[in-house]
């Protein structure tokens, strides 16, 4: 009795041209039909153990963690502040959402592009005569299918509690202060409120300053004055007039209106959408590096460890400042090029100031840098990927 494998299948043999002279069989074109990239998203999503560990990550620590706050804030208002609100949104866009939605999404690259191999199921693939940069480019669309949603629903829980959970009133500087005041006003409104101003509000003043006799002459917490936030002297004896301490105040209030105009209760409705889809574009970035990788190495672990490193490791410490004889190569870092199109008013998130985000000054590039550099990295990863899934021995 002979037994037949397998790999000793022939290979399939194209349909005939109809009566037309058309030929009905696609198996060989190189575009992926909805059927092929309908059963590599059935392959991913069956794959329990990795979607439960996504939804964990993207959607479970924002739960978690805003869960908590509203819990708290509901037991002990006075002790702890409220769940959302724009501090929390930005801390968490910034410092969750972007740096693990990035880390999930290669994940699920590098699982898409390594799975056939691992699982012994690529040379079943090849003899069914489909073209393998088909078989590559359907895990694409089937991939971010997934990964798109999924970074969507975290987001939108974050988005819902910041805004409905919200403070009602703006505390700068542990000062209630009104929300959207011009500078002209907010310089009104400290003149009404010298003590919280002059006490609380951030200044630096030298020892030889007019404003070191006024600032010294208001009593604080019981003290003589905001001595810490001045330059060393003593106040003369000399009479300080109300309204000298009103200039005063109006004066700080006018040093700390930078600072405030970028204070708000809770995010605008610009700045979610914005937020939003930048997280959209570093996640799906992500997916199409993990996807390239892993296919080119033929495995996952290896991929997803050396991602993992590019995100937590070598982005941050190459951003942080930059290195005269580094600067190209520290641009060249997709991370870098991607916080390039941070919507203004979150705080940087590897280091630097980009388009408005506030931060120490680090790492900058030009827009058409950036984008050359985002467009690079995707398409080199998806052109390996493919290339290495065509050239592989079945």
């Amino acid at each position: 009795m002979t037994i037949s494998t397998v790999a000793d299948a022939p290979p399939p043999i194209p349909a005939a041209p109809d009566a037309g002279g058309r030929v009905t069989d696609h198996r060989g074109s190189w575009v992926p039909n909805g059927a092929m990239i309908a059963t590599r998203f059935m392959e991913l999503r069956k794959r329990r153990g990795l979607m439960a560990a996504l939804i964990l990550v993207n959607i479970g620590i924002p739960v978690v963690f805003l869960t908590v706050r509203l819990i708290a804030h509901a037991v002990a208002p006075h002790s702890y502040g409220p769940a959302g609100g724009y501090d929390i949104f930005s801390s968490m866009v910034a410092g969750v959402l972007f740096i693990f939605g990035f880390i999930v999404a290669a994940t699920l690259g590098c699982t898409a592009g390594s799975v056939d191999l691992t699982e012994g199921m690529f040379r079943h693939l090849v003899v069914t005569g489909r073209s393998r940069l088909a078989l590559y480019l359907a895990r694409i669309p089937a991939g971010l299918a997934i990964i798109v949603p999924l970074v969507a629903v975290g987001f939108a829980f974050v988005c819902t509690v910041c805004v409905l959970a919200a403070p009602t009133q703006l505390s700068f500087n542990n000062v209630n202060v009104p929300v959207g005041l011009s500078k002209p006003a907010l310089e009104t409104w400290a003149a009404g409120h010298v003590d919280e101003v002059i006490c609380n509000f951030g200044f630096n003043i030298g020892p030889n300053s007019d404003l070191l006799q006024v600032v010294n002459s208001v009593p604080c917490g019981g003290g003589n004055g905001p001595s810490v936030k001045v330059g060393p002297g003593a106040p003369t004896s000399t009479p300080v007039s109300r309204a000298q301490v009103e200039d005063a105040a109006r004066q700080i209030a006018a040093l700390n209106y930078t600072n405030y105009s970028g204070r708000f209760l809770s995010p605008s409705n610009s700045l979610m959408v914005k937020s939003g889809l930048w997280i959209e574009l570093y996640a799906a970035v992500g997916f199409l590096i993990g996807l390239g990788l892993s296919s080119l190495m033929g495995q996952r672990t290896v991929p997803v460890i050396l991602l993992i490193v590019l995100e937590i490791v070598l982005t941050p410490l190459l951003s942080h400042s930059p290195i005269t004889h580094l600067i190209n190569l520290q641009r060249a870092l997709v991370g870098i090029a991607v916080t390039h199109f941070e919507p203004g008013g979150l705080p940087s998130v590897f280091g630097g100031t980009h388009n408005g985000a506030t931060g120490m000054a680090g790492v900058t590039e030009s827009t058409t840098v950036a984008i050359c550099v985002v467009v690079g990295w995707i398409i080199v990863w998806t052109a390996l990927g493919a290339w290495r899934m065509v050239k592989r021995d079945a």
